[in-house]
This record gives structure tokens, C-alpha cells and sequence, in this order.
């Protein structure tokens, strides 16, 4: 199944932005942009990630809304 046809894991509506490269659960690896927002608020960021889209949405959302300074890792190809 290609990217743009997989739904996020957690809602199962949205489109994915990010994937998750080190889950705790598996079956929870992609989160679109509500979710993974829900996630970063919540204080339970991905650590690990793969943008999906090209763009660094997720990379804004831990700009925007992570209150602690973590190191988060970008995973590339």
C-alpha cells in the first residue's frame, strides 16, 4: 500500500505525516497531522520519525509545541 492510500493508525481518517521508526506498538507507526499534534501536547513525542509528506510538518509541530528540549532523530533513507 502506497502512502498517499494509508490512513493514520491511530484515527483511521486522517492522511499520514509521519511515521513513527521506532514504536513502542507496531501497529501504531503512522500518525497524520491531529494526532501527531495530540501526541506532541500530550508530552509523548515521536522520537524517531520519517516525514512522509516531503515537508517538515512534524518538525514544526515539535517547534511549535514541545515544551521540553529533548533530541528528537530525523530518519533518513
Amino acid at each position: 500500500m502506497g502512502a498517499h492510500r494509508r490512513k493514520c493508525d491511530w484515527c483511521g481518517g486522517g492522511t499520514p505525516i509521519v511515521r513513527d521508526m521506532d514504536p513502542i506498538n507496531p501497529e501504531y507507526q503512522y500518525w497524520c497531522e491531529e494526532c501527531a499534534r495530540a501526541l506532541i501536547i500530550k508530552g509523548d513525542p515521536i522520537e524517531t520519525y520519517r516525514e512522509l509528506e516531503g515537508e517538515p510538518i512534524y518538525g514544526r509541530l515539535l517547534e511549535e509545541h514541545c515544551t521540553l528540549k529533548r533530541f528528537y532523530s530525523f530518519a533518513t533513507a
